[in-house]
């Protein structure tokens, strides 16, 4: 009969390079791999779990996009135009003479996000786009 630790054992199976990858990470962060996992297991269920609630939702939306593509840069603003009830601030970052990044600060209702990031996932010129969001 075992004593109630408040935590929960389980394995995992993964690819040795990888695990050789993430051991030196936590080594050089101080951290041990159980602490790891919970984040890396906190971040994960944080960003996709916004999705399947209701309510309030706040985060960032980071994209990349090819300016050069036609009309992208007046289609990813009236995208934005549209959701300004959750748009609270846009930062426009030109990486380069053909790439631009752009960092949206948003709040909102998880189904009017949810269509935002839709819309911009879909334009045409979008190379790259990540989000962050986490209910509130």
């Amino acid at each position: 009969m075992g004593s109630k630790t408040g935590v929960e054992r389980f394995s995992i199976s993964a690819p040795p390079d990888l695990v050789k990858e993430f051991d030196g990470t936590i080594g050089s962060l101080n951290q041990d791999r159980s602490k790891a996992i919970q984040q890396a297991m906190r971040l994960f269920l944080s960003e996709h779990n916004w999705a399947r609630g209701s309510g309030e939702c706040a985060g960032a939306i980071v994209l990349i996009y090819d300016h050069d593509v036609h009309e992208v840069g007046e289609e990813l603003t009236d995208i934005q135009h549209h959701s300004r009830s959750v748009i609270n601030s846009v930062l426009h970052i030109h990486i380069d003479e053909k790439n631009c990044l752009e960092i949206i600060a948003v709040r909102g209702g998880v189904d009017k996000l949810k269509t935002l990031i839709g819309s911009l996932t879909a334009c045409r010129g979008v190379k790259a786009l990540k989000h962050t969001i986490i209910g509130i």
